[in-house]
């Protein structure tokens, strides 16, 4: 007989949920965490009374109602609108295209005259087949967007000129003809009050957990204890990379305290110029409409990944998602195992769209 119904590899989001649903179905849970932390990416930590996303911005947005309720249930949510700001040279765009934006770049305030300086912009360039990223984006939004708001900013999160990326990277870029500067379309959006770690917190009261636990530094070990394993690390990693490494993006982050209570006014600015080395400020205090005499930014910036980094973003392209289909081959013939979560499924996964995957994977267990 083993100690465990299921060992559960990793503490973020899809794990903590699974052992918590699995833990009311009278099953008995472990769970380890390589880090020193549950929540995983969407930990936060508190700094002078300021909630921290340690890992970067975490804004919750869904139109699923059944999953807005589900995490309903472990924190109360704020009425956070996600609405970051552009600065390109040190001009200020609002963010997503709109009215707004279009007024700040070209003065107009009538939709009608917008779309026609849009689509004449797209008629000048003459592009009928998109062959790389940067045709993609003029062939949806012309050239002065393009190079405004997407071609530095989508440089410096790749680490590629626009014209070696991939079109498919940018299947749309949403342009919208009224003055509506939030960001998601999703019917519930906010961001739980106290911050998301109490949230990990709730889901895994009463269930063992061990932090600073590698799996792979013990993995005969750790595979003994437990009838089924739930795996939600990199799936080329589980598998000892036998069939080549995966790609991915990695990020680093420069956070401080200001002695300043508001640095930028904002929760989100995205820097879209090729010169300024981050993607964007964070400022944390403004997700929770804070107050005091002092504040926490983050500049954020997108690096290569190398074996040993944090791996953020899979590289989707069409090697990348040959070489995933291989390893799912193999995943798919793995008796008592379960592969979940953004790195095993090698997809980019909003949080929302974790909370949809694992509670429809325990329908299925």
């Amino acid at each position: 007989m083993k100690t465990y119904d299921y060992l559960i590899i990793g503490a973020g989001l899809y794990g903590s949920i699974f052992a918590h649903e699995a833990t009311k179905k009278g099953k008995k849970c472990l769970v380890i965490e390589k880090r020193s932390h549950i929540a995983g990416n969407i930990y936060t930590r508190e700094v002078e009374g300021i909630n921290v996303h340690e890992y970067g911005a975490h804004i919750f947005h869904t139109s699923d109602e059944e999953v807005w309720t589900y995490i309903n249930q472990f924190a109360k949510f704020n009425q956070y609108i996600n609405s970051p700001i552009a600065n390109y040279n040190g001009k200020l765009y609002n963010l997503p295209f709109n009215m707004n934006t279009f007024y700040q770049l070209w003065g107009e305030v009538k939709p009608e005259r917008v779309r026609a300086i849009i689509d004449a912009q797209i008629e000048a360039e003459g592009i009928e087949v998109p062959q790389n990223l940067e045709e993609q984006a003029l062939k949806l939004v012309g050239r002065e967007i393009y190079e405004t708001l997407v071609k530095g900013y989508t440089e410096k999160q790749w680490g590629k000129k626009a014209t070696e990326l991939p079109a498919f990277i940018i299947r749309r870029l949403p342009v919208r003809m009224t003055f509506d500067n939030n960001y998601f379309n999703d019917r519930f959006q906010g961001i739980p009050i106290g911050g998301y770690t109490p949230i990990v917190d709730k889901l895994l009261e009463g269930i063992e957990v061990r932090l600073n636990a590698d799996f792979f530094a013990d993995r005969n070990a750790y595979e003994a204890l437990a009838d089924q394993i739930v795996f939600t690390g990199m799936i080329d990693q589980f598998f000892d990379y036998q069939l080549g490494t995966l790609e991915y993006r990695s990020l680093r982050f420069e956070t401080e305290v200001l002695e300043q209570s508001n640095y930028q006014g904002n929760a989100v600015v995205n820097y879209t110029d090729a010169k300024t080395p981050y993607t964007r400020i964070i400022e944390h205090k403004h997700f929770e409409y804070g107050s005091g005499d002092k504040t926490v930014i983050t500049r954020e910036y997108p690096q290569a990944w190398h074996p040993g980094d944090e791996p953020y973003y899979p590289v989707n392209d069409d090697k990348n998602n040959a070489l995933y289909q291989a390893y799912k081959r193999l995943a798919d013939t793995s008796e008592n195992v379960i592969f979940g979560g953004r790195l095993a499924e090698y997809k980019y996964y909003d949080m929302h769209q974790i909370i949809r995957s694992v509670l429809d994977d325990l329908k299925n267990i």
